[in-house]
């Protein structure tokens, strides 16, 4: 049995649409799992659901072998980390920290104790007796951290905690949510809407979309190996083509043109995606090739992106900046048959 289940959890606002349609979804423990995926897809509701703060229509909850799905927000024993901090602005470091503690009545020696080893342990200690408006927007969302943690919850919750810090802040401290997580081994569930973010921290990943989970993976698996459209457009794959199996791994394109393809399954009718970074340019009629010509190219740094115009549509091509090309020329593309995936 897994550490926490979501056993086909159905939310509806209205009694009408579903926010959430039969979701399921089981952590083990120890895990960092992260909800990814646009506005609007369900992530959110998820993770008020595990917290309490909404009731789901149907379906049960289950913490460490105990159903928790009518118990109530104050006594889940959860650590919760919204996007806006939430610290009381007219107490200190300390105070807000040890807010949790006061409230569960433990006595003040060994609140003192907690508190210190917390913010020891999340580089707070100098900032104690500071205030939320004497600090950087990091270092308040570490507090938030510690104020959680320091409760010593059987699970702790990310709403966005980082997507009102600037970008290197955000590198900074996701790199430190994941140290304190696996350093004190506590069970997390992360939202966010930043793959690169989620990737990079996660133990697995559950890709939403509209109310249920497209994919639920290790992020090199869901990189990879998208199983869905959907998962492979959220993920950066951009060019797509409608595939008919002929036999073994070879694919016919509607306009006639043979693909080998190297896949696990074995898909009937589906598309093939490809990454503009793995599609080669050519000289030469290889397999797996098509012509076309280029209508735009944009300048990225490090590369040029190119959209081609071909046979099987526009496809977006990724070149290292080495060779130039111009737009109207006509190049051959090449698909490794090792790096098209079929959805």
């Amino acid at each position: 049995m897994s550490f926490m289940s979501l056993d086909k959890i159905n939310v509806s606002y209205d009694g009408k649409k579903n926010i959430l349609e039969g979701l399921s979804l089981d952590i083990e423990k120890g895990e960092l799992v992260s909800l990814l995926g646009p506005s609007g897809c369900g992530k959110t509701t998820t993770l008020r659901v595990v917290a309490g703060f909404v009731e789901a229509n149907s379906g049960k909850f289950t913490l460490d072998g105990e159903d928790l799905t009518k118990t109530p927000v104050h006594k889940r024993n959860f650590g919760l980390v919204f996007q806006s901090y939430a610290l009381f602005p007219h107490l200190s470091v300390y105070d807000n920290v040890a807010f949790g503690l006061k409230l569960r009545k433990v006595k003040k020696s060994e609140i003192d104790i907690k508190v210190k080893e917390i913010l020891e342990i999340c580089g707070l200690t100098e900032f104690a007796s500071r205030f939320p408006k004497q600090m950087s927007g990091g270092q308040r969302q570490r507090v938030a951290l510690a104020r959680a943690l320091v409760i010593q919850p059987k699970l702790l919750l990310l709403d966005e905690p980082l997507s009102n810090l600037d970008a290197k802040l955000r590198i900074n401290m996701r790199v430190e949510i994941k140290r304190l997580q696996k350093k004190l081994g506590i069970t997390t569930l992360f939202v966010t809407h930043d793959q690169e973010e989620c990737f990079s921290i996660s133990d697995k990943v559950a890709v939403m979309n509209n109310g249920i989970i497209e994919q639920y993976d290790t992020p090199e698996n869901i990189y990879k190996r998208p199983k869905t459209e959907f998962v492979a457009r959220f993920i950066g794959f951009e060019n797509f083509i409608k595939l008919e199996r002929i036999e073994g791994n070879q694919y016919k394109a509607e306009t006639g043109d043979i693909f080998n393809v190297e896949s696990d399954e074995y898909l009937q009718t589906c598309l093939g995606t490809i990454k503009p970074d793995d599609i080669l340019i050519s000289n030469d009629n290889n397999k797996n090739s098509i012509k076309g010509v280029i209508q735009v190219r944009t300048f990225l740094g490090k590369s040029y992106q190119y959209e081609v115009d071909t046979p099987l549509g526009k496809l977006i091509v990724n070149e290292q900046a080495d060779k130039i090309y111009e737009a109207g020329d006509t190049l051959t593309l090449v698909l490794p048959s090792n790096k098209i995936i079929l959805v």
